[in-house]
């Protein structure tokens, strides 16, 4: 017997498509990070340029390029 008493949770429900490979990298590689240099915002750019991950337009990270470009994908 199912409870209905909790709503349905869908893992990807506020997601409106699939991500794109950029963003596959992104992500992967933001876990890596996270998981070997740290969570300060420091480390983060530091660790992405470290692993050769630029932004969109191809550029070293900053810590200002990072919080638009995470901003733009959260939007």
């Amino acid at each position: 017997m199912t409870d209905t008493t909790w709503p349905y949770l869908d893992v990807h429900q506020s997601r409106t498509r699939e991500p794109t490979p950029y963003e596959f990298q992104l992500a992967a590689t933001l876990e890596e990070v996270f998981t070997q240099e740290g969570h300060e915002l420091a480390d983060v750019v530091r660790g992405l340029n470290a692993r050769k991950v630029r932004t969109p337009d191809g550029t070293p990270w900053t810590e200002e390029s990072f919080r638009i470009e995470i901003d733009r994908l959260g939007a």
